[in-house]
């Protein structure tokens, strides 16, 4: 049988024998089925590949997955994420609750932020070591931030170089330990009655919850579905992330959304998919090249990213500068190409 369900004896005698099973889309980077048992129960179980990640082996991902998944599912009800009912670390698969999703809804993001803060208030300091620290923008990134502005012949103002300095200092991640999704992007998000739970931990981190926060404004940066939220609709989703966020934990969020966002911008590497992240300097690229990912191209995400730093960081007290070269580049960008196209709307995200 092509990709047979890794249901060995560690599965067997945990949550019993399958009778059917069905081979479901997934990323190149795991098989995920959906599995009838012998007592008719419906289960979920994936087993993560070798390929896909040039980042991460697969037994890596594997752990970092279940790992995260066990903390989601460590909350009160309703679950922010399906429970972990067995695992097979032999052959990198795990069983999962069935979740069935309610499918598209017009009003989905209010949902999400809730769940998502519910997600990243699960975890504290306590919790240091159980997921890897997310992973941020370099000094590396930096530079090539500002090289790509020398190579369209953007000035860079004096103080930039420090500003981005500043940025990197603040965005260190070990003061933080909020558990992060890693990549919650369309399709790793189902709506259930009793909200939305999230799918696919491949990436867990513990981290700056405002690092997903941002993912509304810069345009859903590890995702092939780029998306442009605008006006009232961001303005509630940060106002129900923000609210849900102090009444779990009692306090503020901590950090500033425009270094969040300003932490995206200067990551070539959130301009590809995952399978390319880590292999070139992807901003290096984007004065030859606007190679494509899903349903933007390079220079229309970098364009959208650059617009929204500069609109958040007009009055900022430490990233004035970033934000006037971040207008600068938007609008040589838009004059040496003209037809770069916005991002698409938050009605044009896909369904499963």
């Amino acid at each position: 049988m092509l990709n047979p369900v890794p249901f060995h004896e560690a599965l067997l005698s945990t949550v019993g024998t399958p009778q059917q099973a069905e081979l479901l889309d997934s990323s190149p980077r795991s098989r995920v089925w959906r599995v009838r048992l012998t007592d008719r129960r419906l289960v979920i179980v994936k087993q993560i590949t070798d390929d896909g990640d040039a980042g991460a082996d697969a037994s890596t991902r594997f752990a970092r997955e279940v790992a995260g998944l066990r903390l989601a599912g460590r909350g009160a009800e309703p679950a922010v994420a399906p429970a972990v009912l067995a695992t097979d670390p032999a052959s990198r698969a795990m069983v999962l609750e069935h979740v069935e999703d309610l499918g598209k809804t017009d009003d989905w993001m209010p949902g999400y932020a809730e769940s998502l803060a519910r997600l990243h208030a699960l975890t504290g300091p306590a919790d240091a070591g159980a997921l890897p620290v997310l992973s941020g923008p370099t000094a590396g990134d930096a530079e090539s931030f500002l090289v790509l502005a020398r190579a369209l012949d953007v000035p860079v103002p004096s103080t930039v170089p420090d500003e981005l300095a500043g940025l990197l200092e603040r965005l260190d991640p070990t003061a933080h330990h909020a558990l992060l999704h890693g990549d919650p992007c369309p399709g790793n998000d189902l709506r259930t009655a009793d909200g939305v739970r999230f799918v696919d931990f491949e990436r867990a981190a513990l981290g700056n919850g405002l690092m997903e926060l941002a993912y509304f404004r810069i345009g859903f940066p590890t995702c092939w579905c780029a998306m442009s939220i605008t006006a009232a609709p961001l303005t509630e989703v940060e106002d129900v992330y923000r609210t849900t966020w102090r009444g779990l934990t009692g306090k503020d969020v901590p950090g500033d959304l425009a270094d969040a966002c300003a932490a995206w911008l200067i990551q070539g590497d959130a301009l590809v998919e995952r399978a390319h992240r880590g292999t070139a300097d992807q901003l290096a690229r984007v004065p030859a090249e606007d190679f494509e990912w899903g349903n933007a191209t390079a220079r229309e995400r970098l364009v959208h990213r650059l617009g929204v730093v500069a609109d958040m960081t007009r009055d900022h007290d430490h990233l004035h500068a970033l934000g006037r070269l971040s207008s600068a580049l938007a609008d040589r960008l838009l004059a040496r190409w003209s037809t770069l196209r916005p991002l698409p709307a938050q009605d044009a995200r896909p369904w499963y």
